[in-house]
């Protein structure tokens, strides 16, 4: 039987984290747009008529509290005990070098950015079993970033949380491969998002850390959610049913390309 493309989400319910904008939102609308029942999970609620139109049903916790994630994530599964997909999308950000965060700050960022992977998976599991014994696999796309492959300046808390994801991804893709649960994750480069946008406002110049992020992008732009989302839905789909243990960089060719520096025009004193 072939799969539309359109439709390869039809009678399927996902759950997505850190759903109430940027990635989390257009990954959520992505997967709704091609037939997905669709649960947000965020500590804010979406903006109520752009969650409407997309078809999106909210669903407020914090990803540091267990009780809370259990119960968010049992409503997402909903009457019928359903759930076929999990995006791990909630995160949050920190800036600096190795010396210029304190204990908390590491604790608050590995809280939310590992510990919440944890507690959101560790809670859909059931349900997610139950999914791939069903139709045959279930998936986990866990939201990383080319920070947990490439050294980025001033970021070393992130990357560390990061790369931890990316460690627990491939783990997770090989305890659960034999229940045919796929875990995936995508690299995000620098996106456009509110969440840098945050970033941004709180740098001491935000126009001239832009135009840094920007020229730091081997395509010279930074990368979009919906880009982001695209990526995360080709992981969920059941068209990429042979794919597990792989991440997938969305970064404008940040991690893998080496430019040679811009040459004057030849002709330019001619």
């Amino acid at each position: 039987m072939t799969t539309s493309l359109t439709s390869e989400f039809d009678g399927m319910a996902a759950l997505i984290t850190g759903g109430a904008s940027g990635i989390g939102l257009a990954t959520g609308r992505y997967l709704a747009d091609r037939g997905a029942r669709v649960t947000v999970l965020d500590r804010l609620a979406p903006d109520t008529g752009s969650a409407a139109a997309a078809g999106l049903a909210p669903v407020i916790a914090d990803v540091t509290d267990d009780a809370a994630v259990r119960a968010a994530v049992t409503a997402a599964a909903g009457p019928a005990g359903q759930l076929d997909i999990l995006v791990n999308n909630a995160g949050v950000g920190a800036a600096g070098t190795v010396a210029d965060n304190s204990d908390d700050e590491w604790r608050r960022v590995m809280d939310v950015n590992v510990l919440g992977l944890v507690r959101t998976s560790r809670a859909a599991l059931p349900y997610l079993r139950a999914a791939a014994r069903q139709r045959g696999q279930a998936v986990i796309v866990n939201t990383c970033s080319v920070a947990a492959i490439a050294g980025l300046p001033q970021r070393a808390l992130y990357s560390a949380a990061k790369g931890a994801v990316y460690s627990l991804t491939l783990a997770m893709a090989a305890d659960h491969i034999a229940e045919h649960i796929r875990v995936c994750c995508v690299h995000p480069g620098t996106a456009d998002t509110p969440w840098v946008a945050r970033l941004l406002d709180a740098a001491d110049d935000p126009a001239a850390e832009r135009a840094a992020l920007t020229a730091r992008q081997p395509m010279g732009r930074l990368v979009s959610a919906a880009e982001v989302a695209a990526a995360i839905g080709y992981l969920a789909s059941p068209l990429a049913g042979a794919t597990t243990g792989t991440a997938l960089s969305v970064d404008g060719g940040l991690s893998g390309l080496r430019l040679r520096p811009p040459t004057p025009n030849a002709d330019a004193d001619r």
